[in-house]
C-alpha cells in the first residue's frame, strides 16, 4: 500500500503539466480554446487527493492476485498471470481513479473554474453517477494498457536479470518500466481519446452515454486518424517518464519497506 501510494503521488504530480497538455489536445474544443498553456496545473488538487489511494489499490490487488496465481503457474503461463493480475488491479483502482479523473479533466479544460466548483457542479447536475461517467471507457483503456505494459515490464526485468546474473536494481526496473509504458501508451491512445471525450461531454449529449465505439466512430468521421491519435506524443512522453518514476519508485520503496 505504501510503496504503490508513494509511487503514484510522485508520478502524478511531477508529470501533471504533460497530462494537461494531452487532455487539451484531445478535448472537443481544441487545444487553444481549452486553455492552451495557461493554468497548466488546473485540476491538480483532484490528482493530489486521488493518486495515493488509486495507486495503492492497484498494487495491493496486482501483487495479491499475482501471488495467488503464481503458485500453480508454469513459466510459460507467467505472462498470463501478470495480465490477469494487472487487469483486476485496474478494475479495482478505477473505482477511485475515475471520479478523480472526471474532476481533473474538466478542470484542465476550464482553468478559470476551481476544482471544488467543478466537483460541486458535477454532483448538483449529474449526481454520483456523473463522477463515474467514463468508468467503462477508462477500464476499457486501462485493461489493454496493462495487458501490454505489465507483462512487457516483467519480461524485460527477467531478461535483464538473466543477462547480468542477479536481480535488477530499482533504476533498471525503472528503465524497463519506461520502455513498457511508452509502447503501451502509443497503442492505446485511441481509447484514451474516447475516454477523454466521454468525460468532457455535456450531459445529455451522445458521448455522455459512455458508448466507447460510438465515440471512436465520431472521432474517426470528423477528424480521421489524427483525431484518434490526438495527444499521442505528450501521452507517450508522460507515460514513459511516468513508467520510469512510478515503477522505479515502487520497487525502491518496496525494497526499503520489506
Amino acid at each position: 500500500l505504501k510503496a504503490g501510494g508513494v509511487a503514484g503521488v510522485c508520478v502524478d504530480l511531477i508529470l501533471f503539466p504533460l497530462d494537461t497538455v494531452k487532455t487539451r489536445l484531445q478535448s472537443p474544443q481544441g487545444f487553444r480554446k481549452a486553455g492552451g498553456f495557461r493554468g497548466i496545473y488546473a485540476g491538480v488538487p483532484s490528482t493530489a487527493i486521488g493518486s495515493f489511494p488509486n495507486a495503492a489499490a492497484f498494487f495491493i490487488t496486482y501483487e495479491n492476485v499475482k501471488s495467488m496465481l503464481h503458485h500453480d503457474s508454469t513459466s510459460y503461463l507467467t505472462p498470463a498471470t501478470h495480465m490477469v493480475a494487472a487487469s483486476l488491479g485496474e478494475v479495482v483502482a478505477c473505482l477511485i481513479r475515475v471520479p478523480s479523473e472526471v474532476v481533473k479533466q474538466r478542470a484542465q479544460v476550464s482553468p478559470s473554474s476551481s476544482t471544488l466548483r467543478i466537483l460541486s457542479h458535477t454532483l448538483y447536475h449529474e449526481g454520483i453517477q456523473g463522477l463515474y461517467r467514463g468508468y467503462k471507457s477508462t477500464v476499457l483503456r486501462e485493461i489493454p494498457f496493462s495487458l501490454v505494459q505489465f507483462p512487457l515490464w516483467e519480461s524485460l526485468k527477467d531478461l535483464w536479470s538473466w543477462k547480468q546474473g542477479h536481480v535488477v536494481d530499482s533504476w533498471q526496473s525503472a528503465v524497463c518500466g519506461a520502455f513498457a509504458g511508452g509502447f503501451a501508451a502509443a497503442v492505446t491512445t485511441p481509447l484514451d481519446v474516447a475516454k477523454t471525450r466521454i468525460m468532457l461531454a455535456k450531459a445529455g449529449s451522445s458521448n455522455a452515454s459512455g458508448n466507447v465505439l460510438a465515440a471512436l466512430g465520431g472521432i474517426w468521421r470528423t477528424q480521421g486518424l489524427s483525431g484518434l491519435f490526438a495527444g499521442v506524443v505528450p501521452r507517450m512522453a508522460a507515460i514513459s517518464l511516468g513508467g520510469f518514476i512510478f515503477l522505479g519508485t515502487y520497487e525502491k520503496t518496496r525494497q526499503l519497506l520489506l
